[in-house]
């Protein structure tokens, strides 16, 4: 008998899960990944493109490498989801299973923030990093804002690694004196699970004569006025504008009635869902832990374990313990790493590393195993 499955979407959390899968049962094993792109990439290589190291096109991974034993790959969009009969409709078919996984992650809602326009001053799109890639060059004097919109966001680290790297990138242009950065957030601090990178972040702004904004989100952008409005209605004159879009969870899933105030809330122990069958993992979720790739990841294993000890009548795996790694750039080369953990006790903890080469040759390691497990590139 063959385990029918059906993934809904291709991130982390989808391509780990299939994986594991695969790994597992071989030819024994019926799955069906769908995803509406046709390929893959790293959120961080958005801060790439941002500032010229990498091409869009050279950081995208085609589906079509992703082969694996028993998955097949369908590029095409979700029009409803069906959790109580385990059916996934697309545009070009039906899909239905045995087990449903959701995966879909989490849609940018730029409308929350009227003057945050998809494409131009955000830089959590390609098509938005790209634009920015090409105003950044010609900033050499005035006020750069990096705006948070709203908690949560995705990868809690990347507003201050666009901060770091922004400096970095105008001080090697030799015009860092003519330029102010500031960085709004609605955090306190700025990573709250570890109170130790919070405190390394802030040392290297004032270090760098950089501008930390706590207790504040991005009401809005007056692009005519050349300010940016908090949401306490105050506000920061502002001449280049890096925006972090509010999230929300994609619309098919709301229709799917798989929500719970605006996110799906899974069990927490293994992923599973109020409808039998039905597992979700990464940032469509609600559970504790943030919006970014290695947390995505760390759910579809336990996710994927729990799959198969159902199908096998096992025992179900250890609980998911909310733990996972987020590396932050801090320019010249140096990296920083912070491992948090959110659901192992009373309270999130995180544990800091400091900024280093080595760092710096572990994160590319993180990219260059996942190409090489996924999709088979070195």
């Amino acid at each position: 008998m063959k385990l029918r499955v059906v993934v809904s979407g291709a991130g982390f959390g989808g391509l780990e899960l299939s994986t594991i899968l695969s790994e597992a049962l071989g030819d024994r094993l019926d799955l069906t990944l769908i995803d509406k792109s046709d390929s893959f990439a790293f959120g961080f290589s958005k801060l790439d493109v941002m500032f010229g190291h990498e091409k869009p096109e050279g950081v995208r991974l085609a589906y079509r490498h992703f082969q694996k034993p028993g998955v097949r790959f369908r590029q095409e969009a979700i029009t409803g989801i069906d959790p109580k009969a385990k059916r996934v409709k697309t545009e070009k078919g039906i899909y239905e299973a045995d087990v449903l996984v959701i995966a879909l992650g989490a849609d940018y809602d730029f409308k929350a923030t009227p003057g945050l326009i998809e494409g131009e001053n955000e830089f959590y799109t390609f098509p938005g990093a790209k634009q920015l890639g090409e105003i950044i060059p010609q900033f050499s004097k005035g006020k750069a804002v990096i705006g948070i919109s709203a908690t949560p966001y995705k990868c809690p680290p990347a507003p201050y690694e666009a901060a770091f790297l922004l400096d970095d990138y105008l001080t090697k242009r030799g015009v860092r004196g003519a330029c102010e950065i500031s960085v709004v957030t609605p955090f306190a601090i700025p990573i709250p699970p570890s109170p130790e990178t919070s405190t390394a972040i802030l040392a290297a702004f004032s270090e760098r004569n950089m501008t930390f904004v706590p207790k504040k989100a991005v009401k809005a952008i007056d692009a005519a006025r050349r300010l940016v409005i908090m949401d306490d209605n105050s506000a920061l004159a502002c001449d280049l504008y890096l925006g972090v879009p509010k999230l929300r969870v994609p619309d098919v899933v709301i229709e799917s009635g798989l929500t719970e105030g605006g996110w799906i809330v899974p069990d927490p122990k293994n992923l599973k869902t109020k409808f039998p069958g039905v597992y979700a993992v990464g940032d469509v979720t609600r559970i504790g832990p943030p919006k970014a790739g290695l947390f995505a990841e760390g759910m579809a294993r336990v996710a994927a374990l729990s799959i198969l000890a159902d199908f096998r009548n096992g025992t179900q795996p250890p609980h998911y313990d909310g733990a996972g790694t987020c590396y932050i750039e801090f320019g010249g080369g140096q990296v920083a790493r912070v491992d948090v953990n959110f659901l192992s006790g009373p309270t999130p903890t995180g544990r800091y590393f400091a900024p280093s080469a080595e760092l710096f040759a572990e994160k590319k390691l993180f990219g260059s195993t996942r190409r090489a497990r996924w999709f088979g590139l070195k």
